[in-house]
């Protein structure tokens, strides 16, 4: 039974900010806002796995709830359903119209370059291993590393058991093809390279959103999205633990040696190219590339400055000046303040840590120097928390 008509493009639209990653409570507050412009009444229901709405219509109701699994987090496709929402909002424009541009927004989604997404898979690893530090054997086949990634992302479309197991399937082949590299290059950086080669992966957006969604109080949405991080990160050290555990019974190896001789330069120079590699990732427009890496860099760079107040006053200042940058960029392009956001948090949010903490607690040994890992986590998530709650995100309002 299709739904009637009036309310059609409201549904599309839910499902649609749904796919592409707008958290649960602005949503809800988006529908409210358009349903309230075209003059009907009804509540709107946004959790991680499905919708559910409820119109009505003097002594009438109508309930649409539907089964729709979280997409992946595409800025592009995102800021585009964005603009269409406030389209909606502000000039009062007619839904049925603009559910053709709906539509052209989803099939711009399956156009995909491969050979684009191979590289920036390529640099985001290569570059991350720059930036914790590392030696150019490590660097050379962190990016090695990165692309087979993609080429194995490439086939879970293709295949249900390889999209079923990615994550643990990608972190035990990269464990074990780095353990024989390592028998060539004493020198090279098992663990590190690992990270580097599986950070795309790692879910500290994932977190960080998740903690977002239960500050605003959606805490069924949220809570479900935490675990859902937590669970990734967990099948990632669980192929990690095991291609260690296999290869340690058939060849000697090393996981947590570290050798680096990189400058500082070099590590800080890292910094924009790991920025710019995640545009294809996210699909960011091409008019937003420069202003978004501007923001990520800008965002790091402060965070780094500040330093020396401790990691938690570092934390909240650099997402604090992360989130005015959105919102001065987002005024000057009419560009959706969460493209610029999104490219700015990312930069802070701790997935590597966490990662790292997991290697502390299960190895009894770490991949860097550090005994406080789980503590400079939970200090760097209360500190992109509180930049946010404080900068004003977690207001129900239109402008995204």
């Amino acid at each position: 039974m299709k739904p009637p008509k009036k309310y059609q493009f409201i549904i599309e639209l839910g499902k649609a900010l749904h796919i592409y990653g707008i958290p649960s409570y602005k949503i809800q507050a988006y529908l409210s806002q358009v349903a309230k412009k075209q003059g009907i009444k009804g509540v709107f229901m946004d959790l991680p796995t499905w919708i559910n709405y409820a119109f009505y219509e003097d002594e009438k109701s109508y309930n649409y709830v539907e089964s729709i699994p979280p997409g992946n987090l595409n800025l592009g496709a995102l800021s585009r359903v964005v603009e269409v929402t406030n389209k909606v909002i502000e000039n009062n424009d007619d839904g049925f119209s603009l559910k053709d541009e709906l539509h052209l927004i989803h099939e711009k989604t399956k156009k995909v370059n491969h050979f684009i997404l191979t590289l920036a898979y390529a640099f985001a690893s290569g570059s991350f291993s720059l930036m914790i530090g590392t030696n150019w054997i490590s660097f050379a086949f962190s990016m090695l590393f990165g692309a087979l990634v993609y080429f194995m992302v490439y086939f879970s479309k293709k295949s249900k058991y390889i999209n079923t197991t990615l994550e643990s399937l990608a972190s035990f082949i990269i464990t074990i093809l780095a353990c024989f590299v390592y028998l060539a290059f004493p020198n090279f950086n098992v663990g590190l390279s690992i990270l580097s080669s599986i950070i795309i992966f790692i879910p500290g957006l994932a977190i960080t959103t998740a903690l977002e969604e239960i500050t605003s109080k959606s805490l069924v949405s949220g809570g479900a999205k935490l675990f859902d991080a937590l669970i990734s990160l967990f099948k990632q050290f669980f192929g990690v633990l095991l291609g260690v555990i296999i290869m340690s019974k058939a060849i000697d190896f090393k996981l947590l040696n570290h050798f680096s001789e990189m400058p500082k330069w070099i590590m800080f120079c890292a910094i924009p190219i790991f920025s710019i590699s995640l545009l294809p990732i996210f699909q960011i427009r091409k008019k937003d590339m420069i202003l978004g890496v501007l923001t990520g860099v800008s965002g790091f760079f402060l965070t780094v400055v500040f330093s020396g107040f401790g990691l938690l006053l570092s934390t909240f200042i650099g997402t604090l000046a992360v989130v005015i940058i959105s919102n001065i960029f987002s005024y000057l392009t009419k560009t959706p303040k969460t493209v610029y956001l999104t490219l700015g948090i990312i930069m802070l949010v701790p997935g590597s840590k966490s990662f790292m903490g997991l290697s502390n607690s299960f190895l009894n040994s770490s991949i860097i120097n550090t005994t406080n890992l789980f503590e400079q986590v939970a200090f760097i998530l209360m500190g992109i928390i509180g930049g946010l709650l404080f900068a004003g995100v977690f207001r129900e309002t239109t402008d995204n």
